[in-house]
């Protein structure tokens, strides 16, 4: 039995939107989610042996969800705020509690 046809990408556009989502943006989250954990929690060095594992953990399933979304330029949208807002809690988190 074929798939429908309704639940199918329609474009080339879409799924590579979806693709690099999950790809970069999931990876710059996970990433930045840890570096954030390492600059606010008081033993950095214990958040930064275990993101070893679960940045990989963490990217795994967010190169997932854009699947589960109809546009994929909207969650790269998504993806971008979030990475945004990470982006700035390292900064400050750099700025008022640097690591020695």
């Amino acid at each position: 039995m074929p798939a429908n046809k309704k639940y199918l990408t329609k474009s080339f556009h879409q799924k590579f939107a979806k693709l690099t989502a999950g790809f970069f943006g999931g990876y710059a989250i996970s990433a930045l989610l840890h570096v954030l954990l390492a600059f606010w929690l008081p033993d950095h060095k214990l958040v930064l042996i275990t993101s070893i594992f679960t940045i990989f953990l963490f990217w795994m399933v967010l190169f997932i969800i854009p699947y589960l979304f109809e546009n994929g330029w909207k969650i790269w949208g998504i993806y971008l705020l979030i990475t945004l807002i990470l982006y700035v809690g390292v900064y400050f988190g750099k700025l008022y509690y640097p690591i020695i």
